[in-house]
Formats: structure tokens, sequence, C-alpha cells
């Protein structure tokens, strides 16, 4: 009797975990669903490596794979305040929700994790001498941090290793206040007046030339 008892509970233990298991790996892919449909309208260029957009200029869709979390979901709540004008992005920023763009910004954060050859540790070049005169001109290592790797609030982005043309775009983006272009961001804006836009490019050739996180992670198909 008490042989036929612990066989019929370990059965019962056996099923109640097999359904725990089958029930877990349902949720895991449902939210993996989940999240895939709303990167559906992000991989288009941002899965892709070096793709360009053409407005308002031609330069390439940044890296955002390894980007910080918090910096993500800024840059989208940004686009959908209009603090940032570009118009595709506004679009898709505005379809979504808060859920949504925490849920965005955390896959992304963590996309770039399993990347192998990671260059954050590669050490840094030496900036050109004027280049480095209008770094400590900007402060921009007081905010964006050693080697522009570790910002100094994850609301920062990591900007080392960034595309030059697409960090040209943006720091120019901060002269400006169009209807279909340009950013608002008050400390952003202050930095990027100080400079023509030769001395943008020249800080942004130097900045992409370092290593860091940020990568494309290629998606095998889009969804």
């Amino acid at each position: 009797m008490n042989k036929l008892v612990t066989v019929m509970i370990a059965l019962l233990v056996a099923s109640v975990s097999g359904a725990a298991l089958a029930q877990d790996k349902s949720k895991a892919a449902s939210a993996s669903a989940d999240i895939g449909g709303k990167v559906a309208m992000c991989i288009g260029c941002h899965g892709i490596p070096r793709y360009q957009t053409n407005f308002p200029e031609v330069y390439k869709v940044p890296m955002i794979s390894g980007q910080n979390e918090k910096y993500i979901a800024s840059a989208l709540n940004a686009y959908k305040k209009g603090e940032r004008k570009h118009p595709s992005m506004r679009g898709i920023a505005q379809s979504l929700s808060d859920q949504d763009i925490a849920e965005i910004a955390a896959y992304y954060a963590a996309s770039g994790k399993d990347v192998a050859n990671s260059k954050a540790n590669d050490k840094v070049p030496d900036a050109p001498a004027k280049v480095a005169e209008l770094i400590q001109k900007g402060a921009c290592l007081s905010c964006h941090g050693e080697g522009f790797r570790k910002p100094i609030d994850p609301s920062y982005p990591k900007v080392a290793g960034q595309y030059p043309d697409y960090l040209t775009a943006a720091l120019k983006a901060y002269k400006v206040d169009h209807e279909y272009f340009g950013r608002t961001n008050a400390i952003m804006a202050g930095v990027a007046k100080q400079f023509s836009n030769t001395e943008i490019k020249q800080i942004a050739e130097y900045i992409s030339s370092i290593g860091g996180d940020l990568k494309t992670v290629r998606e095998p198909r889009f969804r």
C-alpha cells in the first residue's frame, strides 16, 4: 500500500511539474512573440548593418544593440513628445505605449550582450590635439564618461564606436529646431551650438574610432 501511494504521489508531482514547465514555456514563447511584434517596426532599419537613411541628409541609422536601456527609452519618449522631430521615428514612437517603450528598450539593451568580440575594453586612442581641445571645450566626457563608453547617468547614451555620419547628423540636429527635424534638448543644444559643422564632424570621427559596446545585431529574418 505504501509503495502504491508513493508511486501515485510521484506521478502527481511529475504531472504538476510537467504542466508548470509547459506553462512557463508557453509564457516565454508568448513573451518572445510579443516583443517580436513590437520590434518589427525597428528591425527594418536597426537590424540591417550600415543601413542608411536619406532624411534630412544621408547617414547610417545608429547602432542601438548594447545601448543603455534608459537612454533608448528616453530617446523614444523624446520622439513621442516631439522633442526630436525626425518624422519616421516620431510616427513610430507615437504608436507605442509606455510599456511598449520599456520592453523595446530592454530588448535592445540586452540584444548585444551575447555577441562576441566586444571592443569595449580596447585601448582608447588619443584624440588629435585639435579634437582634444574641442572635447574639453564641450565638456563631453563629463556626461558621456571615460572613453565615451561610461555615461555618468544611464539615461545618457554610450557613443563610442557609433557611426560618424550619424553622430554628425545628431549633433547638428541640436543646432536647429525645424518643423521636420531637429532636437530640443537644452544641454546638448548649448554644447553643439559652440561648434561649427566642420568641428562637429571632427569630433564625431574621433568618437567613432573608439571601440565600444554598440553594434547592429542582424535579424535572421523579418518578423
